[in-house]
């Protein structure tokens, strides 16, 4: 062989299954650094201790303990676990569905949050923080940099939502929930400019702690819609009544 010519290695397979491996920055945690990735063709998202807590037995443990609590997890707002497993260069890894979109940040720094986002955020997001709570998860304050909307369809995931599964949750930790969805709300509202009177109150009294729970906030939300459904309902059975005395009186009129 020429001694300008380089033996050329083939990949191994670990490296054959892990491929197009890039970094993400905005989606980083305290203690946890976050990637996309091929795993055999296919993108996934992976989660894994940064550099300097990967040979620690007690970060080790906090993230085996993450992927027992996030595993068996079920909910359409939630991005969903599938497998963890060591990838090369990064260690230990939990392996996410991938969510090929943008974060709620994101829209708003572009300016490119659509009506269907947001009444994903006044819906689906609530219900997301239910199941949350009903599994008695303790997880992260939500904030708009883990609220992802899905490329194309524009679908609400979170992607931070537990790290430890307890026995019950107090109510400080669930009203955190609702103080972070006031805020967050408050903030979609103040830089979207949009005039809504209902979600206006609703995030300010979550802000400000005061919902019993998430079940009293959803109500709260759901009255808007609930009003306009009567008003809806109203109308139509008013008009449905004017089309039947129509028909009545018009058939017994003399010919």
């Amino acid at each position: 062989m020429d001694q300008n010519e380089k033996e050329l290695t083939p990949p191994s397979a670990a490296e054959q299954r892990w491929t197009e491996i890039e970094y993400l920055p905005t989606w980083s945690e305290e203690f946890y650094d976050v990637y996309t990735a091929k795993k055999l063709g296919k993108w996934v998202m992976l989660k894994t201790l940064k550099k300097e807590y990967r040979d620690d037995p007690a970060y080790q443990a906090m993230i085996d303990k993450e992927f027992d609590v996030r595993y068996n997890l079920s909910h359409p707002n939630i991005v969903m676990v599938n497998d963890y497993e060591d990838v090369p260069t990064l260690g230990r890894c939990i392996i996410f569905d991938d969510v090929y979109g943008k974060s709620l940040r994101t829209l708003l720094d572009e300016n490119a949050l659509t009506d269907k986002h947001y009444r994903e955020l006044c819906t689906r997001l609530p219900l997301a923080m239910e199941y949350i709570q009903q599994n008695h998860l303790a997880h992260h304050p939500i904030r708009p940099e883990t609220i992802i909307f899905t490329e194309n369809i524009g679908n609400l995931k979170l992607i931070d939502v537990g790290f430890d599964q307890q026995t019950r949750l107090s109510h400080q930790e669930t009203n955190t929930d609702l103080v972070s969805y006031g805020r967050v709300m408050q903030e979609v509202l103040r830089r979207t400019g949009r005039h809504d009177p209902v979600m206006n109150r609703v995030a300010a009294r979550a802000a400000a702690g005061g919902f019993a729970d998430v079940q009293a906030m959803e109500m709260a939300i759901a009255g808007r819609s609930a009003r306009g459904f009567y008003i809806a309902a109203t109308a139509f059975l008013a008009a449905l009544l004017a089309v039947v005395l129509y028909l009545t009186f018009s058939g017994s009129l003399p010919k």
